[in-house]
């Protein structure tokens, strides 16, 4: 008999085992070697950083592909992001990845400058039928769930509808980033969690948190206001690996322990990633 595909709350219980604490895609961050030490550190599932579905399947990369994407047994369960707008390049890069990650993430907020020069993430928000095609072709056709990661619009019954579309495209599970697509670099600003609570309401599949998670003491606060099933840390869990325990050790604790998974697995991470690892939990903030 063929096995069947788990979707929403069953994949969220089943396999992605119900988890809390979420480490977010990063790019040259949350690369092999990290994803293993903030699994150490409480986190329950983690995220790879975005891949450009073209780029990451085209032969000549093939050495780009294997040095980026990575596991072992140790760094279950994770999803694989990917950014991308062609549902086909989406669909073929899924494809590689399928039988060693959990899910497939569609990456619908990246909201900076590479992101718009080469039409994806946030820059996508406007053309639904686009968006619904892609969530819609790798629903049908992977083995595994997909899911996407979202930023909202100013206007909330828009973000309301959208939501609600990506959940009926075949989203499994929804990762809300409460921040505009205007919102980056010294425009950040906070998150307005408003959003996130509405969708929760809105749709019928497991919705994760994101935004001004920084501290341990942020995580329940923002639970109890939005209702989400849980929260995503990236810039919190760069300065801090051990955001998700209470508590707090001292940043050369983390930095020795980063390097000897390194040393462990050199192939789990790059020289590049170790540089910017090391530059953020020296420099905080």
């Amino acid at each position: 008999m063929e096995n069947r595909k788990l979707e929403g709350y069953e994949f969220f219980n089943k396999i992605l085992k119900k988890p809390k604490y979420i480490v977010a895609p990063m790019v040259e961050h949350s690369e092999h070697a990290w994803r293993i030490l903030t699994r150490r550190y409480g986190a329950d599932l983690c995220f790879t950083p975005m891949f450009n579905a073209k780029f990451f399947t085209e032969p000549k990369n093939e050495a780009y592909r294997k040095e980026q994407w990575n596991t072992n047994e140790q760094d279950r369960p994770v999803i694989v992001q990917l950014c991308g707008n062609d549902p086909e390049y989406m669909l073929k890069a899924g494809k590689l990845v399928e039988d060693k990650c959990d899910a497939v993430d569609v990456n619908l907020g990246c909201p900076q400058h590479i992101a718009k020069r080469g039409h994806y993430g946030s820059f996508l928000m406007e053309e639904w039928d686009l968006i619904e095609k892609i969530v819609k072709t790798l629903h049908e056709n992977l083995s595994v769930p997909v899911t996407c990661k979202i930023r909202v619009f100013p206007d909330m019954e828009k973000t309301l509808r959208y939501a609600k579309m990506l959940e009926n495209a075949g989203c499994q599970m929804l990762t809300v980033h409460a921040r505009y697509r205007e919102q980056k670099g010294h425009n950040t600003g906070l998150a307005n969690w408003e959003y996130i609570k509405r969708i929760k309401e809105t749709v019928k599949i497991p919705v994760v948190a994101n935004g001004n998670i920084l501290y341990h003491e942020d995580i329940q606060r923002c639970l109890d206001e939005t209702g989400a099933d849980a929260v995503m840390s990236g810039e919190g869990v760069l300065y801090n690996p051990g955001l998700f325990k209470p508590g707090y050790l001292p940043v050369w604790h983390y930095a020795e322990e980063y390097l000897n998974i390194y040393k462990e697995l050199p192939e789990s991470s790059t020289l590049g990633s170790l540089r910017a690892h090391l530059f953020k939990l020296f420099n905080p903030w």
